[in-house]
């Protein structure tokens, strides 16, 4: 690749599109597996299909791998003087301690005490991993959860509530409630669509991504590679770790339900470029020019202009046909972003 080819394939314009607001999903839908699916197979051909088709789409052998993180109820609102403030808990730290995101930030200085109906907090210092970060310290009442305080933290770009706040969850998730936003694309699977795969011997395993900053951060670096992701933590279960290596061995694809786990499992390889087991963080960013060792397919949804997110589906199905996607979909009608449709195909 000459230079030029080179610095126009790190242009965040590259990675840019006009998305209509009416195009933005408001709501989801109200059957979850009923999701326009847009579907790019091997050869470059883009066809209309649902979400509910995708076991059609697997073969026996292969092995579907899900995010089952938890999202927290981490929107907390409150009065200072007289104005409206928001908190965004992003990432538990040590001791009721939480890295958020806060607003307005001139009113959320060193020092200051908010409370809610069961809950106080205090900011007791700066979160550098955003320009908008505060360490808050959290205490709740007697006998309340944190988790039944806050309210479902929805992207900005929602701007209606939902009636029921489970949508908000995969119907797979599991464990203590985590994460500052859902695994999208999860959202579009049902327990029913998930015993057709297996129906058709194809194993299913959960990794679990605590789905933060490196995932809904946007670029605002001119040059991709001058953006710096952040942190996230993530778990293999020995169990996964195992199965997924199985699979790889005998042949089989390994196929992402979101970009979260596509950053999981490229995170969590040993030397041998095996899949292991364990925990750890990682700040993985996958750009076009890396390699993909382990996913071979990707459900994923339709994201945002300028995201990291573009750019790491453009860097694995190949970003003509990314852009050729999107505009298909756009013109097609698609619905967009969290509650939208979504997008399957196997690595470029």
């Amino acid at each position: 690749m000459t230079a030029a080819a080179e610095a126009s394939e790190n242009a965040v314009a590259l990675y840019d599109y006009l998305l209509p607001p009416s195009a933005i999903a408001q709501q989801p839908r109200v059957d979850r597996d009923g999701s326009r699916m847009l579907v790019m197979d091997g050869a470059g051909s883009m066809t209309h299909r649902i979400v509910r088709d995708l076991p059609s789409l697997l073969r026996n052998g292969d092995c579907l791998v899900v995010n089952s993180t938890r999202v927290r109820a981490a929107r907390l609102r409150a009065a200072v003087a007289g104005r409206a403030v928001e908190l965004l808990l992003v990432r538990e730290l040590d001791g009721g301690t939480y890295g958020a995101l806060v607003r307005p930030g001139r009113l959320l200085r060193l020092g200051r005490q908010i409370s809610g109906a069961g809950w106080k907090a205090e900011v007791v210092g700066m979160w550098n991993e955003h320009p908008g970060g505060r360490v808050v310290a959290i205490t709740t009442d007697s006998g309340v959860e944190l988790d039944s305080i806050g309210e479902v933290p929805l992207p900005p770009y929602i701007r209606q509530q939902i009636a029921d706040p489970n949508r908000y969850q995969t119907v797979f998730a599991e464990g203590p409630p985590v994460s500052a936003a859902a695994p999208t694309a999860g959202l579009h699977l049902t327990e029913d669509l998930l015993t057709r795969v297996a129906k058709r011997g194809v194993s299913i395993c959960s990794i679990n991504l605590e789905v933060g900053l490196a995932t809904f951060s946007p670029i605002r670096t001119e040059n991709i590679q001058d953006h710096q992701m952040h942190k996230e933590r993530f778990t293999v279960p020995q169990v996964a770790a195992a199965t997924i290596e199985d699979v790889r061995q005998k042949g089989g694809r390994v196929v992402a339900v979101g970009t979260t786990v596509v950053r999981c499992l490229e995170s969590a390889l040993d030397r041998s470029e095996a899949v292991r087991a364990g925990t750890g963080e990682t700040s993985l960013y996958l750009r076009p020019g890396v390699r993909f060792r382990v996913v071979d397919g990707l459900l994923t949804n339709f994201h945002q202009p300028r995201s990291s997110l573009m750019v790491l589906v453009s860097a694995f199905y190949g970003g003509e046909r990314v852009r050729a996607g999107y505009r298909l979909a756009l013109a097609s009608g698609y619905r967009f972003l969290s509650f939208g449709d979504c997008m399957f195909g196997w690595r470029g």
